[in-house]
C-alpha cells in the first residue's frame, strides 16, 4: 500500500487550543482521503517552546525539513499565518505542489473524532 505523506499547515498561534483541534480534524479528513498527513504543528510544541521565539524558530526549521519530505503541502483555515506563509514558499521552492483546501463545516461533523 503506497500512500502519500502530506504536509498539512494550518494556523496555530492564536487561539491554540481551538486550532489545534482544528488541525486535528484537517489530519482526520485527510487520513480519510487515504493519504498519511504529517501536521508538525501538533508535535513540535510538546517539547517546544511557542512563546520562545529561539524555539518557535528551530520548530519552524524543523518542520520545514519535515516539509522536504512531503508529496504535497495542503493548506486549511481561513487566515494563512506568518508560519504557513514560510511553508507555502518552501513548497514553492521546492516544486511541491500547494493543494488550498476549502473546508467547510460538513466535512468538520463528517470527520469528527469520537
Amino acid at each position: 500500500m503506497d500512500m502519500k505523506l502530506v504536509y498539512i499547515a494550518s494556523p496555530y498561534a492564536g487561539d491554540i487550543e481551538h486550532n489545534t483541534r482544528m488541525a486535528i480534524q484537517y489530519c482526520r479528513f485527510a487520513a480519510c482521503c487515504g493519504v498519511i498527513p504529517l501536521a508538525p504543528h501538533l508535535l513540535l510544541p510538546r517539547f517546544l517552546c511557542e512563546s520562545n521565539p529561539a524555539e518557535r524558530e528551530q520548530g519552524i526549521k524543523m518542520g520545514l525539513k519535515l516539509l522536504s519530505l512531503c508529496s504535497e503541502l495542503w493548506v486549511f483555515g481561513s487566515r494563512v499565518s506568518e508560519g504557513m506563509s514560510r511553508e507555502i514558499a518552501e513548497a514553492e521552492r521546492l516544486g511541491i505542489p500547494i493543494i488550498y483546501q476549502d473546508w467547510s463545516e460538513e466535512m468538520c461533523i463528517s470527520t469528527q473524532i469520537i
